[in-house]
């Protein structure tokens, strides 16, 4: 009986199998999406951060759930993936979902509805379920991100390829850090861990002791030009007394 609960009226099954097929040959920019293979009315997304914006290098999952009167009522669209945009886990009210089905177009598909919301989520626009959140902890939710949606099971199973992706950067991330390149921060100066200009400045230690040999060098080198000096004035002097010794027993 549960299965047929979840059959869909035979207008939504039909218009959903184009759009899969349509998105599958034509995929929309930064999103996938995949529909569940027991209830084709329910979908989830993932979106791939843009470039030169605060979610770049994120992915975002989240999902559609379809009515039964579909294409001639919106779907409801959830964010699942925390991203500081949306709240996640709840409906958003976005002029392509159900909260606003007056302005709902028949026409638009699943490709449609993913633009749409790609749109609105790298914009600044408040709306009902959206959230206030600095770009810094944008970019460090985007860094979280991978690591968030390989827990979630149904993310593992309807987009594999994006798990394996995750998992090797998580891989290549720990080796990094195993043999020490990357990112070092030391005394308020970032660089590699590999190049000696970017560890910070010297230890003051460091910086005493190597004025201090500095100084010990300049001290020898004084003492030396002062024992010379001492030596040409004493021969200096032994040879005016010799000439004056002279003088006297010439005369």
């Amino acid at each position: 009986m549960s299965g047929s609960r979840k059959q869909a009226p035979t207008t939504a099954t039909k218009r959903l199998k184009q759009d899969y097929l349509r998105i599958r040959k034509d995929p929309v920019p930064y999103v996938c999406a995949e529909p569940l293979a027991s209830n084709i009315l329910e979908w989830h997304y993932v979106v791939r951060g843009p470039e030169k914006t605060p979610y770049e290098g994120g992915l975002y999952h989240g999902k559609l759930l379809f009515p039964r009167e579909f294409p001639f009522k919106p779907p409801s669209i959830y964010m699942i993936t925390p991203n500081g945009r949306f709240k996640c886990n709840t409906r958003l009210c976005l002029s392509i979902s159900d909260f606003h089905p007056d302005t709902w177009n028949p026409a638009w598909s699943v490709s449609t509805i993913l633009t749409g919301l790609l749109s609105f989520m790298v914009e600044r626009g408040p709306t009902l379920g959206s959230l206030e959140t600095s770009d810094s902890t944008r970019r460090q939710l985007a860094l979280q991100s991978g690591a968030y949606n390989i827990r979630d099971k149904v993310f593992c199973e309807l987009f594999p390829n994006l798990v394996e992706e995750i998992r090797k950067e998580a891989e290549s991330t720990a080796v990094d850090r195993k043999s020490g390149v990357g990112v070092c921060v030391s005394n308020g100066f970032v660089g590699s861990s590999h190049d000696p200009a970017a560890r910070g400045p010297a230890d003051p230690a460091d910086q005493m002791a190597g004025e201090g040999g500095v100084n010990q060098h300049a001290g020898i080198l004084g003492g030396a030009f002062a024992n010379l000096v001492v030596i040409v004035g004493f021969a200096a002097f032994a040879y005016t007394v010799k000439y004056i010794l002279r003088s006297i027993t010439q005369e």
